[in-house]
């Protein structure tokens, strides 16, 4: 029987939307996720704001470091500079994360810990007292970013069929999704997380009968790419009535994936023990986007950038065909960097000569770009951007100025476009999955009452659950609270919240075998289709 203590179930993307659905009574086909019910009526829930631009990485670097964006440093799946002629981008990793996480925290103070598949956890940091396993990186990058490393030498001996590719973004099965969105692609690409999520399932299976850590922390993110293609088939307001033979696929095999995750969760919970507490987040929710911002045409239109003029050459039809905003830097004054930041950066000289305004005008300048950006009406008349949120409000800390400048809050939650293609708004064919800033908190188990559903609660309180769960003190620095309402009285009463020391300051990393361009080229393929990039 397992030790431990908590149990962190992540679901990359849940929102309750399905999550209501899939644990209701269905015509055809009956409660899809008995377990989860059972859970959902025995313990208590809520909806979990996420980060302000509610996106993967900054989400769930705010879940294992209880701190906001501005304070541990990650934004999106890229990070860029814009160096005045041109603009540089890598991918963030874990070496970007300037904040102590909770495998750290935990781990400083004689806790055993397991994190399994979260973003941005290779290179494995230093000083964790357990085992970590690397998720969205590579296959061949599995061995060497899995700590200790004579655990994945274990798995792959001790686990039947294991198999790294599945257990990694697996290139060439996404590409060909990516290249040819037909009808069978985009089934046989949802079909594909089907053995991808149960090789995670064994791997959470063997390490929490092996290591029987104090905290086991896995996260399923076949949630998230499955509504990305399949929204349409899994939110209640948009299921086809009368399904054509491959809408009825779709909704069978997206069934087959929550039923089949269903049996996963209940598994590892029977596993965990009686004792055990569990938790289940996400790092956001899904809506629909019916609609389509191509955010840098605009701002081209209103003056505020100029794209680039091709000469025909080799180059330049290779800036053409990139994945970023072919611009002339020389005139361009603001603009989108990436899809998924939903964000506009403002240039500023630094410099005599340097393109950009100058800093006096920063103020006025912004004022005006945000006037006009919530002046863009969609053809029926209603606001495109409904908000726009200036980076010092939502993104307080040191690393606040490598925030996009505005963040935008579309009328329906989309990602923008940054393609140079006209109109700038254009209604979508069919709706999309796009995340929504309201995910899922659900905890079961010793301790926790049966209240159902309680208030709103932030994504930088999870980590102080988990920590108060291991009986450990909750840093004072943390941003988020442990939620009393989530607790029966009584073991509260006898389990104090107790505010402690601050965070240390984040551990060194160790090196890491760098991944090639073609490598990182994949990856952006790979966002691409998940809409994160173009």
């Amino acid at each position: 029987m397992s030790k431990t203590s908590t149990l962190f179930i992540g679901l990359d993307g849940c929102t309750f939307t399905v999550l209501d659905h899939l644990t209701s009574e269905q015509p055809g086909v009956g409660v899809v996720m008995p377990f989860m019910k059972r859970l959902m009526e025995e313990g208590t829930r809520a909806k979990l704001r996420s980060t302000p631009n509610p996106l993967t990485p900054p989400a769930w670097t705010t879940m294992q470091t209880g701190r906001g964006p501005g304070v541990h440093g990650v934004f999106d799946f890229i990070r860029s500079e814009d160096k005045g002629g041109e603009v540089y981008w890598t991918l963030y990793d874990s070496r970007d994360i300037d904040a102590e996480t909770i495998w750290q925290i935990a781990s400083r103070q004689g806790k055993k810990v397991a994190c399994l598949n979260f973003p941005l956890s290779a290179p494995p940091p230093e000083h964790i007292n357990g085992c970590s396993v690397p998720g969205f990186i590579p296959a061949k990058h599995m061995r060497r970013n899995t700590h200790p490393r004579e655990l994945f030498e274990r798995m792959k001996q001790d686990i039947p069929g294991f198999d790294p590719k599945e257990l990694a973004w697996d290139f060439e099965s996404e590409k060909q999704a990516l290249e040819a969105l037909d009808e069978d692609s985009t089934e046989n690409w949802v079909r594909y997380h089907l053995p991808r999520e149960e090789q995670w399932y064994r791997v959470a299976d063997y390490v929490l009968r092996n290591e029987q850590p104090d905290l086991l922390a896995v996260m399923f993110d076949g949630v998230d790419k499955i509504q990305h293609q399949a929204w349409e088939f899994l939110d209640p307001a948009l299921i086809p009535e009368n399904p054509t033979p491959w809408e009825q696929r779709m909704r069978d095999v997206c069934v087959e994936y929550f039923r089949k995750l269903d049996g996963f969760i209940e598994s590892l919970v029977e596993t965990a023990g009686p004792e055990a507490r569990v938790f289940f987040c996400s790092d956001h929710g899904f809506t629909a986007q019916f609609e389509q911002l191509r955010i840098n045409t605009y701002l081209g239109d209103l003056g505020y950038l100029t794209w680039a003029e091709s000469d025909g050459s080799e180059q330049a039809l290779r800036r053409e065909a990139s994945d970023f905003a072919n611009l002339d830097w020389d005139k361009t004054l603001a603009y989108c960097r990436t899809p998924s930041s939903n964000g506009v950066h403002i240039r500023v000289a630094e410099k005599e000569g340097d393109p950009g305004i100058q800093p006096e005008e920063y103020d006025a300048f912004r004022d005006k770009l945000i006037e006009d950006l919530k002046a863009l009406r969609n053809e029926d008349g209603e606001p495109v951007i409904v908000d726009v949120l200036k980076r010092e409000d939502w993104f307080p800390g040191p690393y606040m100025k490598y925030a996009a400048d505005l963040t935008l809050v579309l009328r329906d939650h989309g990602f923008v476009s940054i393609r140079h293609r006209e109109p700038a708004v254009i209604k979508r064919e069919r709706p999309a999955g796009t995340h929504h800033p309201d995910g899922i908190l659900m905890a079961y188990g010793q301790g926790i009452a049966a209240r159902g559903m309680s208030p709103r609660r932030q994504i930088a309180d999870v980590p102080c659950m988990l920590l108060h769960s291991l009986g450990l003190p909750v840093p004072e620095d943390l941003e988020g609270k442990v939620p009393k309402p989530f607790y029966d009285r009584e073991w509260l009463a006898s389990h104090p919240i107790i505010i402690g020391a601050p965070t240390a300051a984040a551990a060194g990393q160790r090196d890491i075998e760098e991944m090639d361009d073609n490598e990182k080229q994949q990856i952006i393929e790979q966002l691409q289709m998940l809409g994160y990039m173009e």
